[in-house]
């Protein structure tokens, strides 16, 4: 053991280590600051002045607040919200009605087949999304469907990849339960609602989560399938600080900036729900 003396606060602490588990936390510690890098400069970007991001400078000589209202108030801010949350929650809803459905009948219920389909529905996360983003087109296009909110949430409310999460949380849960509910003559639907649902919260919220970070996050299929900024979510709206004469980066970084802030404040409530449906998904059969 090796003993490190740390000094804060004009207060010296003493913490004995091994050399092993001390090499680990310094490791970590470079891991966490390199994860959080990009942040950090978008942050501070975000209070630069324009002469100061082309100088390449890395801390802003003066805290620039104006930078968000300026950036606020550079494109239709409010509208991008409205719809970016719009179609998230929507997105999240049918995300789940399917997802958890799905799950239930392949991971609770016997039918002929089951197995072959389960798989057929798993090599399809193998195919790039880039090869069906002009398929996917030209069904919306077919539809009517352009320049509309279905168009940016229905592709989206069945994930082969969320359906595995809770199929394999509910495989988990113990045959008794069913056995048991079966006696008091319990319908699947209602066991589904009752008993599985309330089980598997971690995976749910897990779920939900991942699904509301990615459709918040949507750039590329937004952008095909709207012309209209009243239709357009935030992440296409950040394509506003990009002008021929020259990117406003400042700008850019301060509306990116205001953009993350839902997803930290998701995340910070779901946290404890994300972390459990993660390690005990991984952990089920």
């Amino acid at each position: 053991m090796t003993t490190f003396t740390v000094t804060f606060g004009g207060t010296r602490f003493h913490v004995r280590l091994s050399l092993a588990r001390f090499i680990l936390y310094v490791l970590i510690t470079a891991g966490a600051f390199i994860a959080m890098f990009p942040f950090i400069w978008m942050i501070l970007t975000s209070f630069k002045s324009y002469g100061e991001v082309t100088a390449g400078r890395f801390f802003p000589r003066e805290i620039r607040w104006h930078n968000y209202v300026e950036a606020w108030q550079a494109a239709p801010f409010g509208r991008y919200f409205l719809n970016s949350i719009f179609i998230a929650l929507t997105t999240i809803a049918g995300d789940l009605f399917t997802g958890i459905l799905a799950a239930y009948a392949f991971a609770r219920m016997e039918f002929p087949g089951r197995n072959i389909i389960f798989f057929i529905f798993l090599a399809t996360l193998m195919v790039p999304g880039e090869l069906t983003v002009l398929p996917n087109f030209l069904t919306i296009r077919k539809l009517g469907w352009y320049n509309t909110y279905q168009a940016q949430i229905v592709p989206f409310t069945a994930s082969v990849f969320h359906i595995f999460l809770l199929r394999q949380f509910f495989m988990g849960i113990p045959r008794d339960y069913w056995d048991a509910a079966l006696l008091d003559g319990c319908t699947h639907f209602r066991f589904l609602r009752s008993i599985v649902v309330p089980l598997s919260r971690p995976a749910v919220v897990t779920v939900a989560l991942l699904s509301f970070i990615g459709s918040w996050n949507a750039f590329l299929w937004p952008l095909i399938v709207t012309s209209s900024e009243k239709m357009r979510p935030i992440q296409v709206g950040l394509r506003s600080f990009v002008v021929e004469e020259a990117t406003q980066t400042q700008l850019m970084m301060a509306a990116a900036t205001m953009v993350i802030v839902p997803i930290i404040i998701f995340y910070v409530f779901t946290q404890k729900y994300f972390t459990e449906g993660l390690t005990m998904t991984g952990l089920k059969g």
